[in-house]
């Protein structure tokens, strides 16, 4: 998918809602536990209820790969389904990959060519190397972590060196000459909105991946306040508060219900900035 297709869905839809697919056999309503694949049937329900409000969905991986096998062949399921039902949707693989160079082509590999991914969200700490692979796919995109919304983003992220550039920042900067807006997007979370300012100074055309907002306490407006460009430039996340709004046999249309919340801001935020 290219930016001006992403770009057009945006427009279209006046909504760049993200919705993660997070899901777990532990949250999941009980009465779904009679599928075969009681994941897949959860996630299929989600996006059936939701996808005229959403641009965009995240699977996390790591929800699939905690279940083995069976869990990849939901994943496999839930990503054929929304590109074959609902091809216009940005499908983003929740991966936060990253190794030596060999190793991150099997990894794009996977997603780009086994699975139908968009996008995946890759670790920039082992440099270039293990980045480039990722971008070797046309219209594809890396989504580089920057600046995240957990706790522990301060453990590093906010390290200044001599000069006063913070690690967050340097992997901006430094990033920049491996790719551009047309393949490349940052994670910056939605907790941290009020440094969105200073990165829009450094990348200030491209697409950033904004989760946090809802369950993690991130502010929607503070985020398109500080980080919305004259293209959007903006997909926001919001997974637990949508799709585990509700665990009984009305949790798809009360997931609609909090997606239309979401996107009737979203809306009127757009329309703020003219898009």
């Amino acid at each position: 998918m290219t930016r001006t297709e992403l770009f057009e869905n945006i427009k279209k839809k006046g909504s760049f809602l993200c919705v993660g697919l997070d899901s777990s056999l532990d949250k999941i309503p009980a009465f779904l536990k009679k599928y075969d694949d009681p994941i897949f049937e959860f996630n299929k329900a989600i996006v059936d209820a939701t996808y005229d409000l959403t641009i965009s969905y995240k699977p996390n991986l790591a929800f699939y790969e905690s279940m083995g096998i069976k869990g990849m062949i939901s994943l496999e399921k839930t990503a054929n389904y929304i590109k074959k039902t609902y091809p216009e949707l940005f499908l983003i693989a929740d991966a936060k990959r990253g190794d030596i160079g060999n190793t991150s082509s099997m990894y794009a590999k996977a997603v780009f060519e086994h699975m139908c991914f968009d996008a995946v969200t890759v670790a920039p700490y082992m440099g270039e190397d293990s980045v480039s692979p990722f971008l070797q796919y046309k219209d594809k995109w890396v989504i580089l972590l920057a600046l995240t919304s957990n706790n522990g983003a301060f453990d590093f992220q906010f390290m200044e060196d001599k000069s006063g550039e913070k690690l967050f920042e340097k992997v901006i900067k430094t990033s920049q000459k491996w790719a551009n807006q047309e393949n490349m997007m940052y994670v910056v979370g939605a907790t941290k909105s009020e440094m969105l300012t200073d990165i829009r100074k450094l990348i200030p055309n491209h697409f950033l991946l904004v989760p946090g907002v809802g369950a993690q306490g991130g502010s929607l407006e503070e985020s398109a306040k500080f980080g919305m460009n004259d293209t959007c430039g903006l997909i926001v996340n919001s997974s637990r508060g949508i799709i585990y709004a509700d665990n009984t046999e009305k949790f798809a249309e009360v997931a609609r219900e909090k997606a239309i919340e979401v996107q009737l801001e979203m809306k009127d935020l757009l329309k703020g900035k003219g898009v």
